[in-house]
């Protein structure tokens, strides 16, 4: 495949949680690659400076404060990053928080404000987004952000998993409905990656979390969230002209499901 298959210029994305740690880093490849990136975030601040650093390198970004929670705001950024150039060609849906909790111990508040970010911010999202791209009759990719957590239990993960898991149904669900339109829909399920969600207190602390993530990787390392940000751009991109309803996992080896 030819390298200008990750050649975005002259299109459009849109990126949901590009404050900080995997969203920014795909709002930053995406940009390198060409894409006008509108930077969408709850966090203000961080959202300006991811924007802000882009246009530094002569990049065109926007920044955007929006609550994914809210179709009514999701649904404006939609527009206003169609308003600047008449298209949207894709979206990244990776705002997400994460929560732990046992089973038992699992609050109902905790639980809803999860799969309010994490499944019905990614819902409006991706509705809003594919409704653009109908309409504009231009196609377009759209990349939604699951988790390395569908693929096995893991204490204290059940509101986060499954959250993720509904993002994968959302995905396939969502892949078979608009093909039709040129639209490509995959998902992104990554491992343990170093990002501001999994950060902790102190080095030691990090160490000892990343320690045996680490160990179960046949590459021996956690992941970045470059790495991640690298499978967005090529779901994105013409080099997976081909690829819908699928979940590509930047995991480093330490699940292979079928």
């Amino acid at each position: 495949m030819p390298v200008t298959a990750y050649d975005l210029t002259g299109r459009t994305a849109l990126v949901t949680g590009a404050a900080s740690g995997i969203g920014r880093a795909t709002a930053t490849l995406l940009a390198e690659a060409g894409a006008a990136v509108h930077c969408a975030d709850l966090d203000e601040r961080g959202v300006r400076a991811t924007a802000a650093a882009l246009t530094a390198t002569g990049a065109i970004a926007r920044a955007h404060h929006v609550d994914v929670t809210s179709r009514v705001q999701v649904a404006a950024v939609v527009d206003a990053a169609v308003r600047t150039t008449g298209r949207l060609d894709v979206l990244a849906a990776i705002a997400g928080v994460m929560h732990s909790a046992a089973v038992l111990e699992t609050e109902e508040a905790d639980l809803d404000r999860v799969w309010n970010i994490n499944f019905k911010g990614v819902l409006h999202s991706c509705q809003e987004a594919a409704r653009v791209m109908i309409a504009t009759g231009t196609g377009g990719s759209i990349v939604t952000m699951a988790s390395g957590a569908v693929d096995t239990g893991a204490p204290g993960l059940l509101s986060y998993g499954a959250s993720k898991a509904a993002v994968i149904q959302l995905t396939k669900t969502l892949a078979t409905e608009v093909g039709r339109h040129g639209i490509r829909v995959n998902a992104v399920a990554p491992g343990w990656i170093r990002t501001p969600m999994t950060a902790r207190h102190t080095a030691d602390a990090q160490q000892q979390a990343e320690r045996p993530m680490a160990r179960m990787s046949p590459l021996g390392r956690v992941g970045e969230a470059a790495d991640v940000a690298q499978a967005v751009l090529h779901l994105a991109s013409d080099a997976a002209a081909f690829t819908t309803g699928q979940i590509l996992r930047p995991n480093g080896g330490v699940a292979m499901p079928w």
